[in-house]
């Protein structure tokens, strides 16, 4: 009995071994791409589509050319699941809540407009073109909130595919990345002061990302306008997704009492943005450079996140699911901007 026990011992340890091994294998998988996504994401040019938008073009590659790589299946889906709720928990930091209440509260008003709106006409456009609702509803959000970092956090709360969760990332990326620099483009010509263009940029434009790069040639107080505009659309993200998930409840019971998932992590985004808000700063102070490690690490796990769901993506799917849902989103997006800029006028 004891050489049976010491047996199942042994191959009791080599299967964990071999499991934590397969996990391992396939996170430094995701972040050898997620690597090269990044580096990609720092060259002139290149840096345009950020590293989000490169590193999902490199996992969709591989998957074309050389498939899923099966062996590595249970580490790339913890990048794409446990890592992106982690990241989005670590994204909270980012959002200064006070801020948002004592200085942006008239800016708050218009993002709940650009929210809703961006919403609402993507979905009304998904319908006439007759797109698939799914992704259009991720684009939608997408667009109002807070673009890739959105996307990624009401997937779960949606029950999104991660084929889907990883097109709407890689999607509003793209074309955020366009929109913001047609800004820059334009912005000698418009009749706007520097402050009216840094809200018309943080209300309108989809990722912070793109907030920045469009606002920075308006000067520092375009950018920081335009930053805190946009500040608003990311707080947006928590009542907005409460919203969801009590809808989701709701279509659950009327199909046979569905069960949803809480998303914890949710609370853990809130968490994050109180601490930030109110503990970092005033009882703890830490050096700007750990803040900015912080910021990239947590930029970095989700580019890790968006690999592995990159990697299930077919480029059939792309052709035949995606360019409705793409063209719902675009029309929305100009739709938004034309509105939000002729709103500065009022």
């Amino acid at each position: 009995m004891k050489y049976n026990s010491r047996e199942e011992n042994v191959r009791a340890y080599a299967k964990i071994s071999s499991l934590l091994r397969t996990y391992i294998a396939g996170i430094c998988f995701t972040m050898m791409i997620a690597l090269f996504g990044y580096g990609l994401g720092k060259v002139p040019v290149f840096n345009y589509v950020g590293q989000m938008a490169w590193a999902i073009i490199i996992a969709v590659v591989y998957r074309q050319i050389l498939g899923y790589p099966e062996k590595l299946r249970a580490g790339i889906q913890f990048s794409s699941k446990r890592l992106l709720r982690m990241a989005i928990i670590l994204f909270g930091l980012k959002l200064n809540i006070d801020v948002v209440f004592h200085q942006g509260l008239i800016l708050l008003i218009r993002d709940v407009g650009t929210v809703f709106f961006s919403i609402i006409i993507t979905m009304l456009l998904a319908k006439w073109l007759k797109a698939d609702p799914h992704l259009s509803l991720l684009l939608g959000i997408g667009t109002g909130v807070c673009g890739a970092a959105a996307i990624a956090a009401v997937s779960p709360i949606l029950k999104a595919k991660e084929e889907d969760t990883a097109l709407g990332a890689g999607i509003i990326a793209l074309v955020g990345t366009i929109f913001a620099i047609m800004y820059t483009v334009l912005r000698p010509f418009l009749p706007i002061t520097s402050l009216q263009y840094g809200i018309w940029s943080g209300i309108s434009l989809h990722e912070i990302a793109h907030v920045a790069l469009a606002a920075s040639p308006g000067g520092h107080d375009a950018l920081t306008i335009s930053l805190l505009a946009k500040l608003g659309r990311v707080f947006l993200l928590i009542p907005l997704s409460f919203l969801l998930l009590y809808w989701m409840k709701r279509k659950g019971k009327r199909q046979h009492n569905t069960k949803i998932e809480f998303p914890w992590f949710l609370i853990g985004f809130l968490a994050m943005s109180f601490f930030g808000s109110f503990i970092v700063g005033k009882y703890l102070i830490f050096p700007k450079n750990i803040i900015n490690d912080i910021s990239t690490i947590t930029t970095y796990m989700l580019t890790m996140a968006m690999v592995g769901l990159g990697l299930n993506i077919h480029l059939k799917d792309l052709r035949t699911k995606a360019l409705r849902p793409l063209l719902a989103m675009v029309i929305a997006s100009l739709l938004l901007s034309l509105l939000s800029y002729f709103s500065l006028k009022l």
